[in-house]
């Protein structure tokens, strides 16, 4: 099964105990009625679990969906459950959802108003263009997908290679030249999962396995890119 997850930078100055308390015990009920059918959907933080300079839980919301049966509309609801993690990194906080990269950004700006009031103060991380083509060039034996972005070819608003050991092509030292590394897809040396990576910190992994162990790689690999 594929993972995905996306990394974001808490801009305010909080400790790991602080946010703790606030998710500590959150739970919302909202109301959902049409044609009289009324649906409680829940949304709450549970499984809080604080071990050194990390801070776990998850979180899980009701959703609705819509289901055509028999010429009628039916709301059906569906619960998602979001695994998260807050990190102490040097002098940066960091948060990690796994969740695809929609669903992720509303997961945060929910957790910045549960925390801070407003959203805002849960922002995307950034890999900087330079660190992500060295850490592709690193990997670059297995490359498998490169995307450019910002190019500088008129009506050419992005470009991409797909293939093996793009690294060693005319093409991607060509391109190099005119955009800017917006993802890649590569064989980590180090883990040996193929993973994809943007510059915005959204990760997919593609090899099997654990969300542990995605944690685990996104900690080790992937936070020490982030600027």
């Amino acid at each position: 099964m594929v993972l995905a997850a996306k990394v974001f930078i808490i801009r305010e100055d909080i400790d790991l105990e602080t946010i703790a308390t606030k998710l500590k015990n959150y739970k919302n009920v909202d109301f959902f009625e049409q044609n009289g059918k009324k649906i409680e959907l829940i949304t709450e933080i549970t499984d809080l679990n604080m071990v050194a300079e990390s801070l776990k839980g998850l979180f899980s919301q009701d959703q609705i969906l819509n289901i055509f049966h028999h010429g009628e509309i039916i709301p059906i609801p569906k619960t998602i459950v979001a695994p998260f993690i807050f990190n102490k990194v040097n002098d940066k906080l960091l948060l990690t959802i796994l969740e695809k990269k929609q669903k992720a950004n509303n997961i945060a700006n929910q957790l910045s108003k549960i925390l801070f009031i407003t959203t805002g103060h849960i922002v995307e991380a950034r890999i900087p263009p330079e660190i992500l083509k060295k850490f592709h060039e690193e990997n670059y034996e297995d490359a498998k997908v490169i995307f450019f972005d910002d190019v500088d070819i008129p009506n050419i608003k992005k470009l991409s290679l797909y293939g093996s050991e793009l690294s060693d092509t005319s093409l991607y030292i060509d391109y190099s030249t005119h955009g800017k590394i917006w993802y890649v897809v590569v064989k980590s040396k180090k883990y040996g999962y193929v993973v994809g990576v943007t510059r915005n910190a959204v990760i997919t992994v593609f090899s099997r396995i654990g969300e542990d162990e995605f944690i685990n790689y996104i900690i080790n690999e992937i936070y020490p890119l982030i600027s």
